[in-house]
């Protein structure tokens, strides 16, 4: 626990003073209390459980006010707590290697039946855009909640030659922030992607994008701690090495400065499987190293998967992070609200002891 106003603390002082008080108040009452020929008599009509329970409304009195001070300090703590509306973007690598056998039946089908087992246990707060990769990325299907439409475009993979990891990446922050302008091709060829032959923009429409440009980039210098974002997160799965398209691990920069989490997931026996086809072969093999760095350096985690049981496994175990979280949640309004449950409290035991005790 830590609180936000900790100077404030110094107020738990009055506690102290306050016992002070009481026992005060409690030694005048004795000195001024009526003379009795004998004091076994009224001590015996009292009774220990009278005399120890008239102290109990000054304890919660006591507890409620601790409370309420320890409130002004604005503790917070991190708790698990259910999430909140998610978006997940899964980036599946669908490069020629996905074709290796040493998965049964095939690399790219073992992961199409993981994948459609991952979409049937999702939380009903999460929703799940697709991108595929491999010379270069593809929106598959855009965040939706539509388990339907989730299977097919799982369905609609189809192997394609290389491996563009950073470019997956690329599109899929670009599908958690559609308003930040994140080009990909801009990324890719460094230049804005304005191709010879198309009309420049107006005036007006050219200074608009300038100023969005310009506001993006004063937004981006505001640190961002990496893993900060909880709207959104992105699971990248691949079974080889980049071959081309922009470095994964400035991609991963790019998620990182925005506080999204990436969890990448190495597909594929370590050994690595031989890949022919149409007179060409060569040995995929993953690249752990490179998916190790990209969930460190974003907050996020990696996870080899050996086998469709346990992609599936490396699936079961995000879901259960999408429906609980752990946040740092600021707790005055439960302390505050414990203070007003205990003052009530004592105000009622007050109330009806102290009443009967005058009757």
């Amino acid at each position: 626990m830590r609180f936000l106003w900790p100077d404030l603390l110094w107020l738990q002082l009055l506690i102290p003073l306050l016992v002070a008080l009481y026992l005060y108040v409690l030694a005048r009452r004795k000195k001024t209390a009526i003379r009795y020929a004998s004091l076994s008599l009224p001590k015996a009509a009292i009774g220990a459980g009278q005399r120890l329970r008239r102290h109990i409304p000054p304890l919660l009195f006591l507890l409620a006010t601790s409370a309420a001070l320890l409130a002004c300090a604005r503790p917070t703590a991190t708790i698990t707590l259910p999430s909140d509306t998610l978006t997940v973007v899964l980036a599946v690598d669908v490069s020629r290697s996905m074709q290796a056998a040493d998965i049964a039946p095939n690399r790219l089908a073992a992961a199409q039946m993981a994948a459609k087992r991952f979409i049937a246990e999702l939380p009903s707060n999460v929703r799940l855009g697709i991108v595929s990769f491999a010379g270069t990325a593809a929106v598959v299907q855009t965040p939706t909640d539509n388990r339907q439409d989730m299977i097919e475009a799982i369905d609609r993979f189809q192997l394609q030659r290389a491996t563009a990891t950073g470019s997956g990446l690329i599109l899929a922050l670009s599908m958690l922030f559609p308003n930040d302008g994140i080009d990909l091709e801009s990324v890719i060829f460094q230049t804005p992607s304005v191709r010879a032959g198309r009309r420049p923009l107006p005036l007006d429409q050219a200074l608009a994008a300038e100023e969005a440009k310009k506001k993006q980039k004063e937004k981006m210098a505001q640190p961002v701690l990496p893993g900060s974002y909880t709207a959104g997160t992105i699971i990248l799965l691949s079974d080889g090495r980049r071959t081309t398209g922009p470095d994964p691990l400035d991609a991963a920069r790019m998620a990182a400065e925005r506080g999204v989490r990436v969890y990448t997931v190495g597909f594929g026996t370590q050994r690595g499987a031989p890949i022919g086809d149409e007179g060409w072969s060569f040995f995929a093999r993953l690249d752990e190293p490179t998916l190790r760095a990209i969930a460190q350096m974003t907050g996020g985690e990696y996870f080899l998967a050996s086998s469709e049981a346990d992609l599936s496994s490396v699936y079961r175990n995000l879901n259960a992070k999408f429906t609980m979280e752990r946040k740092e949640t600021e707790l005055s309004a439960l302390l505050s609200a414990a203070a007003v449950l205990l003052l009530t409290l004592a105000c009622v035991l007050s109330m009806l002891w102290f009443q009967r005790s005058r009757a």
